[in-house]
């Protein structure tokens, strides 16, 4: 069992909730600070600075600052002018917190000052269409927004329009749009991670329990393949979460919900295609977020809906994960972020 410091993101308005934000390790956590429904949560790149999304019917994200002891003081709180942002990203000169309104279909992005709290809007991006599921697709649905290797290009992903948008950020906080990847039709993409050499993207997608695999290139997605996230002849309702793949490029990590297992799967040389090798149990019920470790050698996942944080040694040769020790309780567990 790893013994480095975690922050826990998670739901405090559903029924069994918590209060705010745990700190700890995964043997143990405590509040870090209370704040409502901190669903996603990101740190700056120099370390000083926690931003979580609250996850409300009126959105805000919020800003904190890291006291030694890893405690969290709350600096301030914005408005994201959408609807349940669920996932947020700081630009590579962090200047910019960019997040993404789910059940509205936006990004909004705001300035980031010195300080480390959050300023006006600098943008609210409205993004259209609808998809063939219409439970799930009758409008946008913005899951992600992230940036390339590079930090050359911002990606946002919208589930409802089965839709990839590349953009530039301009120096002034303003997305422009470059290209749109459209996977196919009925996908729901949730998220997206890039091969660390820069030449690949990979997809999972909500709504029909695929990978997409993309080549890319100065900013414009084509599909390689798809595969199912599921081993053949899995049945029942699934709806795959997080992507995570190693910094080596070699191994991709997805969770399951449903059949509440963690999907590995390893990569061709040049990245553009992929294996499912591993199909293990998520330690609970319902995983959301996977993490991994500051040393790469474990890997969290968040099981929401049996309120466990599990923890799983991966193989350095062969990518599989080996579940450790007994998960951790937490109430309402949907993100993992290491100190």
């Amino acid at each position: 069992m790893t013994s480095e410091r975690i922050y826990v993101g998670s739901y405090t308005s559903q029924d069994g909730g918590g209060t705010g934000i745990g700190f700890g390790t995964a043997e143990e956590l405590v509040v870090a600070v209370e704040t409502t429904d901190p669903s996603f949560l990101t740190r700056s790149a120099d370390g000083r600075f926690v931003y979580a999304t609250n996850e409300l019917e009126a959105g805000r994200v919020s800003a904190f600052a890291i006291g030694d002891d890893g405690s969290l003081e709350f600096l301030n709180d914005q408005p994201t002018d959408g609807a349940h942002p669920c996932h947020l990203t700081i630009d590579p000169s962090g200047n910019y917190l960019l997040s993404a309104n789910y059940s509205s279909g936006s990004v909004a992005i705001h300035p980031i000052a010195a300080d480390g709290s959050l300023g006006t809007a600098t943008q609210f991006l409205q993004r259209e269409g609808t998809g063939p599921n219409a439970d799930r697709q009758e409008g946008p649905h913005a899951h992600q927004v992230t940036f390339d290797p590079d930090g050359a290009y911002a990606v946002d992903v919208d589930l409802g329009s089965d839709t990839v948008y590349v953009n530039t950020l301009t120096a002034d906080g303003r997305l422009e749009d470059v290209s749109r990847l459209q996977v196919h039709p009925g996908a729901g993409p949730r998220h997206l991670v890039f091969h660390p050499a820069g030449g690949a993207a990979y997809v999972i997608n909500e709504l029909d329990s695929t990978l997409t695999i993309c080549s890319y290139t100065d900013g414009k997605l084509a599909v390689t393949q798809t595969v199912s996230t599921r081993p053949d002849g899995a049945t029942g309702e699934n709806a795959p979460a997080e992507l995570l793949i190693t910094p080596d490029g070699r191994y991709l990590y997805g969770s399951n919900r449903g059949d509440n297992t963690i999907a590995v799967f390893a990569t061709d040389a040049d990245g553009l295609g992929v294996e499912l090798i591993q199909s293990i149990p998520s330690g609970g019920n319902w995983p959301r977020h996977l993490a991994f470790s500051n040393d790469l050698k474990h890997l969290y996942a968040a099981n929401e809906r049996s309120d466990a944080v599990a923890v799983f040694t991966i193989d350095q040769s062969s990518g599989a994960l080996t579940a450790t020790g007994t998960p951790l309780s937490w109430p309402k567990p949907v993100c993992i972020l290491p100190l």
